[in-house]
Protein backbone atom coordinates (compact mmCIF):
# COMPACT_ATOMS: atom_id res chain seq x y z
CA UNK A 1 0.00 0.00 0.00
CA UNK A 2 2.72 2.25 0.46
CA UNK A 3 5.12 0.91 -1.46
CA UNK A 4 4.57 3.52 -4.13
CA UNK A 5 4.55 6.46 -2.10
CA UNK A 6 7.92 5.88 -0.58
CA UNK A 7 9.45 4.97 -3.54
CA UNK A 8 9.97 0.85 -2.95
CA UNK A 9 9.55 -1.83 -4.85
CA UNK A 10 8.54 -3.97 -1.93
CA UNK A 11 8.05 -4.06 1.52
CA UNK A 12 10.97 -3.84 3.57
CA UNK A 13 10.06 -4.97 7.13
CA UNK A 14 7.81 -8.44 6.55
CA UNK A 15 8.77 -10.07 9.00
CA UNK A 16 8.32 -13.20 6.93
CA UNK A 17 12.27 -15.10 6.94
CA UNK A 18 12.99 -13.40 3.43
CA UNK A 19 17.21 -14.12 2.39
CA UNK A 20 17.00 -11.20 0.38
CA UNK A 21 17.06 -8.88 3.27
CA UNK A 22 19.60 -10.52 5.52
CA UNK A 23 21.02 -8.62 8.08
CA UNK A 24 24.28 -9.74 10.00
CA UNK A 25 25.02 -7.27 12.43
CA UNK A 26 28.05 -7.72 15.13
CA UNK A 27 26.26 -10.26 17.45
CA UNK A 28 24.65 -12.39 14.83
CA UNK A 29 27.89 -12.37 13.18
CA UNK A 30 29.89 -13.65 16.35
CA UNK A 31 26.77 -16.19 17.17
CA UNK A 32 27.50 -17.73 14.07
CA UNK A 33 31.30 -17.99 14.38
CA UNK A 34 30.72 -19.83 17.78
CA UNK A 35 28.25 -22.11 15.79
CA UNK A 36 30.60 -22.61 13.27
CA UNK A 37 33.50 -23.52 15.78
CA UNK A 38 30.93 -26.11 17.51
CA UNK A 39 30.63 -27.73 14.59
CA UNK A 40 33.91 -27.86 13.77
CA UNK A 41 35.16 -28.90 17.44
CA UNK A 42 32.87 -32.04 16.40
CA UNK A 43 31.53 -32.05 19.93
CA UNK A 44 27.87 -32.99 20.87
CA UNK A 45 26.19 -30.04 21.67
CA UNK A 46 25.63 -26.28 20.66
CA UNK A 47 23.72 -23.93 22.26
CA UNK A 48 22.22 -20.65 20.78
CA UNK A 49 19.89 -18.83 23.06
CA UNK A 50 18.53 -15.55 23.08
CA UNK A 51 15.06 -13.55 23.65
CA UNK A 52 12.21 -13.64 20.78
CA UNK A 53 12.81 -12.02 18.12
CA UNK A 54 16.44 -11.78 18.09
CA UNK A 55 17.35 -12.95 14.90
CA UNK A 56 18.16 -16.62 16.17
CA UNK A 57 16.08 -17.77 13.20
CA UNK A 58 18.33 -16.19 11.01
CA UNK A 59 21.51 -17.19 11.87
CA UNK A 60 20.35 -20.66 11.65
CA UNK A 61 19.50 -19.96 8.13
CA UNK A 62 22.67 -18.43 7.74
CA UNK A 63 24.46 -21.63 9.15
CA UNK A 64 22.44 -24.19 7.01
CA UNK A 65 23.04 -22.16 3.82
CA UNK A 66 26.86 -22.64 4.18
CA UNK A 67 26.96 -26.56 5.47
CA UNK A 68 28.46 -28.49 2.82
CA UNK A 69 26.82 -30.84 1.24
CA UNK A 70 27.70 -33.98 2.78
CA UNK A 71 25.99 -32.95 5.61
CA UNK A 72 22.37 -34.17 6.36
CA UNK A 73 20.29 -32.11 8.38
CA UNK A 74 17.37 -32.94 11.07
CA UNK A 75 15.17 -30.03 11.85
CA UNK A 76 12.20 -29.95 14.66
CA UNK A 77 10.55 -27.18 15.12
CA UNK A 78 7.98 -28.54 17.26
CA UNK A 79 9.80 -29.74 20.26
CA UNK A 80 6.88 -30.11 23.08
CA UNK A 81 6.99 -33.96 22.12
CA UNK A 82 7.42 -37.22 24.21
CA UNK A 83 10.55 -39.29 23.73
CA UNK A 84 8.89 -41.75 21.61
CA UNK A 85 7.72 -38.83 19.47
CA UNK A 86 10.97 -36.92 19.41
CA UNK A 87 12.95 -39.93 18.18
CA UNK A 88 9.81 -40.54 15.93
CA UNK A 89 10.32 -37.17 14.03
CA UNK A 90 14.02 -37.29 14.08
CA UNK A 91 13.49 -40.65 12.05
CA UNK A 92 11.02 -38.84 9.35
CA UNK A 93 13.50 -36.06 9.01
CA UNK A 94 16.35 -38.25 8.18
CA UNK A 95 14.40 -40.63 6.18
CA UNK A 96 14.32 -44.03 7.76
CA UNK A 97 11.56 -45.98 7.56
CA UNK A 98 9.80 -47.64 10.70
CA UNK A 99 6.62 -49.38 11.19
CA UNK A 100 4.46 -47.20 13.40
CA UNK A 101 2.57 -49.83 14.97
CA UNK A 102 5.65 -51.43 16.31
CA UNK A 103 7.58 -48.33 17.40
CA UNK A 104 9.26 -47.86 20.72
CA UNK A 105 12.15 -46.17 22.09
CA UNK A 106 14.62 -49.05 21.83
CA UNK A 107 13.90 -49.48 18.09
CA UNK A 108 13.75 -46.21 16.85
CA UNK A 109 17.12 -45.76 18.98
CA UNK A 110 18.37 -48.62 17.04
CA UNK A 111 17.13 -47.33 13.52
CA UNK A 112 18.73 -43.88 14.13
CA UNK A 113 22.02 -45.48 15.50
CA UNK A 114 22.07 -47.42 11.89
CA UNK A 115 21.36 -44.38 9.98
CA UNK A 116 24.38 -42.11 11.59
CA UNK A 117 26.90 -45.13 11.10
CA UNK A 118 25.57 -45.63 7.43
CA UNK A 119 25.92 -41.57 7.01
CA UNK A 120 29.30 -42.04 8.78
CA UNK A 121 30.63 -44.59 6.79
CA UNK A 122 29.73 -42.71 3.43
CA UNK A 123 31.71 -39.81 4.49
CA UNK A 124 28.88 -37.69 6.24
CA UNK A 125 27.96 -36.01 8.80
CA UNK A 126 24.50 -35.88 10.89
CA UNK A 127 23.18 -32.25 12.52
CA UNK A 128 19.92 -32.46 14.44
CA UNK A 129 18.77 -29.08 14.96
CA UNK A 130 15.91 -27.98 17.41
CA UNK A 131 14.22 -24.85 17.58
CA UNK A 132 12.28 -23.34 20.48
CA UNK A 133 14.40 -25.91 22.82
CA UNK A 134 13.65 -24.48 26.00
CA UNK A 135 10.31 -26.12 25.36
CA UNK A 136 11.92 -29.61 25.91
CA UNK A 137 11.16 -31.75 28.69
CA UNK A 138 14.17 -33.11 30.96
CA UNK A 139 13.81 -36.92 29.45
CA UNK A 140 13.60 -35.65 26.09
CA UNK A 141 16.84 -34.21 26.42
CA UNK A 142 17.93 -36.94 28.22
CA UNK A 143 17.24 -39.51 25.25
CA UNK A 144 18.90 -36.81 22.68
CA UNK A 145 22.54 -37.16 25.20
CA UNK A 146 22.19 -40.63 24.83
CA UNK A 147 21.76 -40.61 20.91
CA UNK A 148 25.03 -38.50 21.38
CA UNK A 149 27.08 -41.36 23.03
CA UNK A 150 27.86 -42.92 19.54
CA UNK A 151 30.96 -41.71 18.30
CA UNK A 152 34.17 -42.97 17.05
CA UNK A 153 37.75 -41.71 18.39
CA UNK A 154 37.50 -38.22 16.77
CA UNK A 155 34.17 -36.95 16.55
CA UNK A 156 30.33 -37.60 17.39
CA UNK A 157 28.40 -39.41 14.73
CA UNK A 158 25.11 -36.88 15.94
CA UNK A 159 25.90 -33.04 16.50
CA UNK A 160 22.91 -31.67 18.25
CA UNK A 161 21.99 -27.69 17.87
CA UNK A 162 19.43 -26.36 20.75
CA UNK A 163 17.82 -22.85 19.85
CA UNK A 164 16.11 -21.52 22.48
CA UNK A 165 15.13 -18.62 25.00
CA UNK A 166 17.38 -17.84 27.83
CA UNK A 167 14.78 -20.59 29.74
CA UNK A 168 16.73 -22.80 28.27
CA UNK A 169 19.85 -21.89 29.53
CA UNK A 170 18.25 -22.33 32.83
CA UNK A 171 17.11 -25.23 32.11
CA UNK A 172 20.39 -26.74 31.19
CA UNK A 173 21.49 -26.33 34.83
CA UNK A 174 19.29 -28.63 36.22
CA UNK A 175 21.04 -31.28 38.49
CA UNK A 176 19.85 -34.44 36.71
CA UNK A 177 21.20 -32.90 33.20
CA UNK A 178 24.57 -31.84 33.86
CA UNK A 179 26.40 -34.76 31.72
CA UNK A 180 24.30 -32.98 28.58
CA UNK A 181 25.59 -29.95 29.77
CA UNK A 182 29.06 -30.72 29.71
CA UNK A 183 29.26 -32.06 26.62
CA UNK A 184 28.32 -28.45 25.08
CA UNK A 185 31.28 -27.18 23.04
CA UNK A 186 29.98 -23.58 21.79
CA UNK A 187 27.07 -21.41 23.14
CA UNK A 188 25.76 -18.30 22.54
CA UNK A 189 23.62 -15.69 23.96
CA UNK A 190 22.38 -13.80 21.20
CA UNK A 191 21.85 -9.73 22.92
CA UNK A 192 19.43 -7.53 20.75
CA UNK A 193 20.71 -4.77 18.63
CA UNK A 194 22.35 -1.20 19.48
CA UNK A 195 20.95 2.19 18.16
CA UNK A 196 23.66 2.08 15.73
CA UNK A 197 23.02 -1.10 14.63
CA UNK A 198 18.97 -0.70 14.22
CA UNK A 199 19.94 2.66 12.03
CA UNK A 200 21.60 0.42 9.91
CA UNK A 201 19.93 -2.32 10.12
CA UNK A 202 16.71 -0.41 8.79
CA UNK A 203 18.33 1.38 6.32
CA UNK A 204 19.59 -1.90 5.09
CA UNK A 205 16.41 -2.80 4.34
CA UNK A 206 15.18 0.25 2.69
CA UNK A 207 18.19 0.17 0.24
CA UNK A 208 16.96 -3.68 -0.48
CA UNK A 209 13.60 -2.49 -1.41
CA UNK A 210 14.42 0.41 -3.50
CA UNK A 211 14.63 3.03 -1.87
CA UNK A 212 16.99 5.90 -2.56
CA UNK A 213 16.65 8.59 0.14
CA UNK A 214 16.36 9.01 3.71
CA UNK A 215 13.12 8.15 5.07
CA UNK A 216 13.56 7.88 9.20
CA UNK A 217 14.84 10.80 10.99
CA UNK A 218 17.13 10.62 13.85
CA UNK A 219 14.42 11.24 16.21
CA UNK A 220 12.53 8.10 14.95
CA UNK A 221 15.59 5.92 15.27
CA UNK A 222 15.73 7.08 19.28
CA UNK A 223 12.35 6.65 19.78
CA UNK A 224 12.78 3.43 17.62
CA UNK A 225 15.22 1.67 19.19
CA UNK A 226 13.72 2.82 22.97
CA UNK A 227 10.35 1.10 22.21
CA UNK A 228 12.44 -1.90 19.89
CA UNK A 229 14.25 -2.60 22.92
CA UNK A 230 16.61 -3.63 19.59
CA UNK A 231 14.95 -6.10 19.17
CA UNK A 232 14.96 -6.58 15.13
CA UNK A 233 11.25 -8.26 15.01
CA UNK A 234 9.66 -5.55 16.50
CA UNK A 235 11.58 -3.00 14.81
CA UNK A 236 10.03 -4.60 12.10
CA UNK A 237 6.66 -4.47 13.10
CA UNK A 238 7.10 -0.85 14.07
CA UNK A 239 8.50 0.23 10.82
CA UNK A 240 6.02 -1.33 9.12
CA UNK A 241 2.99 0.07 10.54
CA UNK A 242 5.30 3.92 11.03
CA UNK A 243 5.53 3.49 7.19
CA UNK A 244 1.35 3.08 6.71
CA UNK A 245 0.98 6.05 9.33
CA UNK A 246 3.29 8.04 6.81
CA UNK A 247 1.56 7.03 3.93
CA UNK A 248 -2.19 8.11 5.40
CA UNK A 249 -0.54 11.55 6.59
CA UNK A 250 1.01 11.68 3.60
CA UNK A 251 4.58 12.50 5.36
CA UNK A 252 7.53 11.42 3.29
CA UNK A 253 9.66 11.54 6.33
CA UNK A 254 9.47 9.42 9.49
CA UNK A 255 9.67 11.21 12.58
CA UNK A 256 9.67 10.28 16.18
CA UNK A 257 6.07 10.66 16.51
CA UNK A 258 4.52 8.39 13.97
CA UNK A 259 6.93 5.54 15.51
CA UNK A 260 5.56 6.33 18.63
CA UNK A 261 1.41 5.96 17.14
CA UNK A 262 3.20 2.74 15.58
CA UNK A 263 4.30 1.55 18.27
CA UNK A 264 1.07 2.28 20.47
CA UNK A 265 -0.75 0.58 17.80
CA UNK A 266 1.23 -2.75 17.81
CA UNK A 267 2.39 -3.34 21.56
CA UNK A 268 -0.61 -2.68 23.06
CA UNK A 269 1.31 0.52 25.25
CA UNK A 270 -0.28 1.28 28.48
CA UNK A 271 -2.71 4.37 28.45
CA UNK A 272 -3.16 6.86 30.53
CA UNK A 273 -5.47 6.06 33.48
CA UNK A 274 -9.10 7.53 33.32
CA UNK A 275 -9.44 11.56 33.79
CA UNK A 276 -11.74 10.92 37.35
CA UNK A 277 -8.37 9.27 38.49
CA UNK A 278 -9.65 5.77 39.34
CA UNK A 279 -7.54 3.64 38.30
CA UNK A 280 -8.69 1.35 34.82
CA UNK A 281 -8.83 -2.05 36.66
CA UNK A 282 -10.94 -0.56 39.32
CA UNK A 283 -14.03 -0.30 37.30
CA UNK A 284 -14.76 -3.69 36.51
CA UNK A 285 -14.75 -4.44 39.83
CA UNK A 286 -16.77 -1.59 40.74
CA UNK A 287 -19.26 -3.05 38.14
CA UNK A 288 -19.38 -6.72 39.90
CA UNK A 289 -19.72 -4.84 42.97
CA UNK A 290 -22.73 -2.62 41.70
CA UNK A 291 -24.27 -5.80 40.25
CA UNK A 292 -24.60 -7.57 43.30
CA UNK A 293 -25.84 -4.86 45.51
CA UNK A 294 -28.68 -4.68 42.86
CA UNK A 295 -29.31 -8.35 43.11
CA UNK A 296 -29.20 -7.94 47.15
CA UNK A 297 -31.32 -5.24 47.29
CA UNK A 298 -34.05 -7.18 44.80
CA UNK A 299 -34.05 -10.23 46.63
CA UNK A 300 -35.10 -7.88 50.01
CA UNK A 301 -37.48 -5.87 48.24
CA UNK A 302 -38.99 -9.53 47.58
CA UNK A 303 -38.33 -10.73 51.06
CA UNK A 304 -40.45 -7.58 52.16
CA UNK A 305 -43.59 -8.37 50.13
CA UNK A 306 -42.96 -4.99 48.10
Amino acid sequence: MYTGFFGLNSQPFSIAPNPDFMYLGARHTEALAHLRYGLGDAGGFVLLTGEVGTGKTTVSRCLLAELPENTQVAFILNPTLSELELLAAICDELKIRYKKADASLKMLTDKITAKLLKNHQGGFNTILIIDEAQHLQPAVLEQLRLLTNLETNTKKLLQVILIGQPELQQLLQRQDLRQLAQRITARYHLMPLTLPEVQYYVQHRLQVAGCTRPVFTDSAFKKLFMLSGGIPRLVNLICDRALLGGYSQQKPLIDGKLVQQAAGEILAIRQPEAKSGWPLWLWPLLFMVCVALGVALARGLNLAGV
